[in-house]
């Protein structure tokens, strides 16, 4: 009898779950533009960051209504969500109101990056004086990223 021996490599995280690459198999259609590896990285810490300053909104409906009321800031979605109907009207919603947006692969990384076991949505992240280079940047390099 064959033992299945699972062999590490590489492309696998450092906590033994799926890379990045096979995270990207399961981002829907509408997830453009998608957060390469490096950007998805800063995009956690910045979260990271924001949490601890309590700069952030998560979740779908704190999002949709902190946006609505006017707030500004960094909207970063999940891409695995399904059904798309939950949120595909958010993108829009972002380009109306010129606040920049990215997507990246996994919701339960946006969520453990809140610092929060459950899988997230979509997070805002407002500007701080704390983080604010790091938010620029950001900022900066989702611009520059191909829309669709």
């Amino acid at each position: 009898m064959v033992e299945d021996v699972k062999v590490k490599t590489e492309a696998e995280d450092e906590d033994g779950g799926l890379s990045y690459e096979e995270k990207c198999k399961f981002v829907n259609q509408i997830s453009t533009p998608l957060a390469t590896k490096k950007l998805g990285k800063k995009a956690y810490k910045l979260i990271k960051k924001s949490a601890k300053q309590k700069a952030l909104k998560s979740g779908l409906k704190d999002v949709q209504s902190a946006i609505r009321k006017g707030e500004k800031g960094l909207v970063v979605f999940a891409g695995d969500v399904t059904p798309l109907d939950v949120y595909i009207h958010m993108p829009q919603v972002c380009i109306d109101k010129n606040i920049p947006y990215v997507y990246t692969p996994s919701r339960m990384d946006l969520g453990a990056a809140m610092g929060v076991k459950r899988g997230c949505v979509m997070v805002l992240v407002k500007e701080h004086s704390d983080y604010k280079d790091t938010y620029d940047e950001l900022v900066e390099q989702i611009e520059a990223l191909p829309r669709p």
